[in-house]
């Protein structure tokens, strides 16, 4: 058994592999202040549930874009799992170029996504990931990380609007039937909602303006949502940061 992990800023996705199946996954939040036993215990607890023997796992790969975790999840991995994780190192990823102006500033998920895009989907492609962030990676087709953009997540921004207007407040993300919201609700259901799909359509064309068309590939917490409200988008691909890892792990193991 193989033991991925993703660190995100907002939730910390797991996935268990046996050999190139995905027999299980879960996401846990992301808190800096929780300890290596406390995390430690609650995935052992979570593979056990899962009928999973912690005894099996024969490795663990780990992404990461929270240094302060770092310590925390390599403890564990030791501790519980009985193995020091490999951590993901984004500028040297068997099979992905980093081409941009400053790739030490890029994230190890990026181009964790960029693999698994390119192994699962093919190339040129764009992948939008829907997390604290919204991301929008461009894939080459030789499978190399080209560049993208960045915007504010979906949850951060309408937290951000909620936190700093005193008389509005969290409403459910679904697009209303109109435009012109005839309540608050609706209102911010407008500009949240249909907002973001004019965002994720506005940028998906400015890409295919520049880059010519492209597949479009959407993962994250709310990529099944956008899809199902706009045609950009070809395929969801809920476990690609999962995969993406999967990936690396059995090239490093070839090389």
């Amino acid at each position: 058994m193989l033991l991925v992990v993703d660190v995100g800023n907002t939730n910390i996705a797991v996935g268990a592999f046996i050999g190139s199946e995905l027999e299980s996954s879960w996401r846990l939040n992301t808190d800096i202040g929780r300890t290596s036993d406390e995390y430690g215990v609650e995935i052992v607890g979570l593979l056990q549930h899962a009928g999973l023997d912690v005894g099996q796992c024969e490795d663990v790969i780990v992404s990461s874009v929270v240094p302060p975790l770092a310590r925390a999840i390599e403890n564990l991995s030791s501790r519980y799992l009985g193995h020091t994780p490999l951590l993901i190192d984004p500028h040297r990823v068997p099979g992905v170029a980093v081409e941009i102006d400053r790739p030490e500033e890029v994230g190890a998920d990026r181009v964790v996504n960029t693999a698994g895009a390119f192994a699962r989907h093919g190339g040129p492609c764009i992948v939008i990931d829907f997390g604290t962030a919204t991301t929008f990676d461009v894939v080459s087709a030789e499978g190399n990380y080209v560049g993208g953009a960045i915007a504010p997540g979906l949850g951060l921004a309408t937290e951000a609007l909620v936190a700093r207007a005193s008389r509005l407040y969290r409403v459910e993300f679904v697009p209303p039937a109109t435009v012109v919201g005839k309540s608050t609700i609706h209102a911010m259901q407008s500009g949240i909602m249909l907002g973001y799909i004019s965002l994720v359509e506005g940028m998906i064309r400015r890409f295919h303006d520049e880059l010519g068309a492209c597949r479009v590939v959407a993962t994250g917490g709310f990529a099944q949502l956008f899809a199902k409200h706009t045609a950009v988008i070809d395929t969801v691909d809920p476990n690609l940061t999962l995969e993406g890892l999967r990936i690396i792990y059995e090239r490093l193991q070839q090389k």
